[in-house]
């Protein structure tokens, strides 16, 4: 099995920066994309940015110049910089990978963190 454990979420005030991490463990034998979502009170999930093993991105249109994707793939960890954070950024942010578990099989299974709440005051 796999685990995501979100972290860094919190209270701030707009304009100000949050740090976002999510680190994957487990029966890991390599994660090819990760991403992270997020789903606001009421709304959909959707995709804020996503990285993939090399390293090339994607963002949401809505995020892009404010929040920087890296991972660190020696800790599989996936990081979320958000900055110039405005109140309508408030929601639940997910983390996602796509975990390969046995280089044998070579199977891609998609798991999800638990969330971290992000509330950003006006």
């Amino acid at each position: 099995q796999v685990q995501l454990v979100e972290s860094g979420g919190g209270l701030v005030e707009a304009g100000g920066s949050l740090r976002l991490s999510c680190a994957a463990s487990g029966s890991i034998f390599k994660i090819n994309a990760m991403a992270w979502y997020r789903q606001a009170p009421g709304k959909q999930r959707e995709l804020v940015a996503a990285i993939r093993s090399g390293g090339s991105t994607n963002y949401a249109d809505s995020v892009k110049g404010r929040f920087t994707i890296s991972r660190d793939n020696a800790k599989n960890t996936v990081y979320l910089q958000m900055n110039s954070l405005k109140p309508e950024y408030r929601a639940v942010y997910f983390c996602d990978a796509g975990v390969v578990q046995s280089a044998a099989w070579l199977l891609e299974y998609n798991y999800w963190g638990h969330g971290t709440q992000v509330t950003v005051s006006s």
